[in-house]
């Protein structure tokens, strides 16, 4: 797909693709975080309105679990991945030596604004046809693996008498707007496991798929 073709407007989406570490070293622009905020939402409305659609006899319980399964963090970042917004980000040297450029929670996070971003240069329309395109109607109905990463390693860990994963606030950074919270997730026996996110929940979903990745590799 090419991304460049769907903007009216080149600037728009150059916007979507600054990480907030670039700002620090380009004093005058603007991050993509408050694009962000709009494409989550954006992200969230679109594909609740196809699965309700497309998914008219199943419960309100299993249209929230499929949703949250197709705009995951490891999910979306895989999106990202398969677009090129890897190597479309606009990094610090930090960011870059440290290996922003396959951060699952930055990938996914670039995804969402770029749809923050399109939605401003083009319409509610446009965002609908691009994410038709991302995840095709086979994708929505095909049979998923609806867990979310929590519900996941919980049941997996209590399955082998792990225990159940506890997470805790590591830290957090960042202006009161802009914060980046960091999680780490414990399952008794094993070492720690952390994830970063914009918000609480995002740090602990991108945990429990690092402790996922770590514990039970599929």
């Amino acid at each position: 797909m090419n991304l460049a073709s769907l903007f009216h407007e080149p600037n728009n989406l150059k916007s979507a693709l600054v990480h907030r570490s670039y700002c620090n070293e380009h004093p005058g622009i603007s991050s993509n975080e408050r694009l962000e905020f709009l494409g989550d939402a954006i992200l969230s409305f679109v594909i609740s309105h196809r699965l309700y659609r497309l998914l008219p006899d199943i419960t309100e319980g299993e249209l929230t679990n499929r949703r949250s399964y197709l705009v995951q963090t490891s999910t979306l970042s895989q999106k990202a991945l398969s677009l090129g917004l890897d190597k479309m980000l606009l990094l610090s040297r930090g960011e870059e030596d440290s290996g922003g450029r396959s951060n699952p929670s930055l990938l996914a996070n670039t995804f969402e604004a770029v749809l923050g971003a399109l939605y401003l240069d083009s319409g509610l329309p446009t965002c609908e046809t691009y994410l038709t395109q991302v995840f095709p109607d086979s994708v929505l109905t095909s049979d998923l693996p609806t867990k979310d990463p929590k519900s996941l390693l919980q049941e997996k860990s209590q399955s082998q008498g792990l225990g159940t994963p506890a997470y805790h606030v590591n830290s957090t950074s960042g202006p009161d707007h802009a914060k980046t919270f960091t999680v780490q997730v414990q399952i008794p026996g094993h070492t720690l496991v952390t994830g970063t996110g914009p918000s609480k929940q995002k740090a602990e979903t991108a945990a429990a798929i690092a402790a996922l990745d770590k514990l039970f590799p599929s």
